[in-house]
């Protein structure tokens, strides 16, 4: 049988369901016809693998973002929140440092819900250094009973006229903060 009248019976042969089929894969990417996917595929697949990682390498080296140690201005709502009634008290931690508490109150003045807030804390020092500055973010007392435990301001939300108290804590004061009471500054709300 010739070449021509072999492809014939196998046309034939493959048309009516019988024989083998002679069919081209997708992606053939080599000439020996061993199948696979084509090198530009695989570069493709390569490239993005290496995209992500620079993406994932880069993100990891981001420096957090810190609070900042100079005195912001307050946003417009923050003269609707009222800061009084300050008490400091302090208490030991259990690796053997000291915590520092600032309790006090806070009265929403204003006509909008408060979902949060962010203070700045003022530490003088009678050297006539800089201040410390330390922006915390204003977190309200649950329940003073068996302990003092505090919540954000977002779990329980400070309605116009509502009067709570608050309590900040700080891990670290200043060596030569002057033992007065700091300055304590609202400089942003979160609002609803």
């Amino acid at each position: 049988m010739s070449e021509v009248e072999s492809s014939g019976a196998e046309q034939k042969s493959a048309a009516s369901g019988g024989g083998v089929r002679s069919e081209t894969p997708i992606f053939a990417s080599d000439p020996e016809g061993r199948g696979g996917l084509p090198k530009t595929v695989w570069g493709a697949a390569s490239l993005a693998v290496a995209v992500i990682a620079v993406a994932v390498v880069l993100a990891a080296h981001r420096k957090p973002e810190t609070a900042p140690t100079t005195l912001q201005p307050a946003d417009a709502y923050a003269a609707s929140l009222a800061l009084s009634d300050f008490a400091m008290s302090e208490a030991a931690n259990l690796s053997g440092g000291k915590l520092t508490y600032l309790d006090g109150q806070v009265r929403n003045t204003g006509d909008r819900t408060v979902t949060g807030g962010t203070v700045q804390v003022v530490f003088q020092n009678d050297e006539g250094l800089a201040p410390q500055i330390d922006t915390v973010p204003l977190t309200l007392i649950r329940v003073k009973e068996p302990y003092i435990d505090t919540e954000p301001i977002s779990v329980a939300p400070l309605k116009p006229g509502d009067d709570r108290e608050f309590r900040l804590t700080f891990e670290t004061v200043p060596d030569n903060w002057n033992s007065q009471m700091p300055e304590v500054r609202l400089i942003h709300t979160n609002l609803r």
